[in-house]
């Protein structure tokens, strides 16, 4: 994965996260740590959410992650798609000691924590060229 992608990547927050059911698509928006060695994106939510529902039963996810600006030569965003992970016992020990070394105010609410294994990524950026694109497949 390029640098460029990876340090966007850790160096925001909150991603966007798209799933569809029978057709229909649902997005939500959640904080998020990166997991850059194993390329997982690591969030918190509720069990009872539509899109941890619906990311239970189709584990094919999109997303965005994006920064707001003020002009047009400074956009700089990601495209994702990858895998829902439901994880392990043993998982949601490393997420969360993940997730609470970003945000440790999150304890004071706790929540089942979930992961995106992320296959592919497309980064505009603007800041290379106008519609500059960066892509990485897994």
């Amino acid at each position: 994965m390029e640098k460029k992608i990876r340090n966007y990547i850790s160096g925001n927050k909150v991603l966007t996260i798209a799933t569809s059911v029978a057709d229909k698509p649902y997005c939500a928006n959640c904080f998020y740590v990166f997991d850059e060695v194993n390329k997982i994106l690591i969030f918190l939510s509720d069990d009872a959410t539509q899109h941890i529902k619906e990311a239970l039963q189709n584990k094919n996810v999109a997303g965005t992650i994006n920064t707001e600006v003020t002009t047009v030569a400074k956009i700089q965003g990601i495209q994702f798609v990858g895998d829902f992970i439901n994880p392990t016992e043993e998982q949601k020990i490393a997420f969360y000691k993940t997730y609470y070394k970003k945000f440790p105010f999150a304890k004071a609410k706790p929540s089942l924590i979930w992961g995106i294994q992320l296959n592919w990524i497309k980064m505009t950026d603007n800041t290379l060229g106008f519609g500059k694109k960066l892509v990485w497949e897994r």
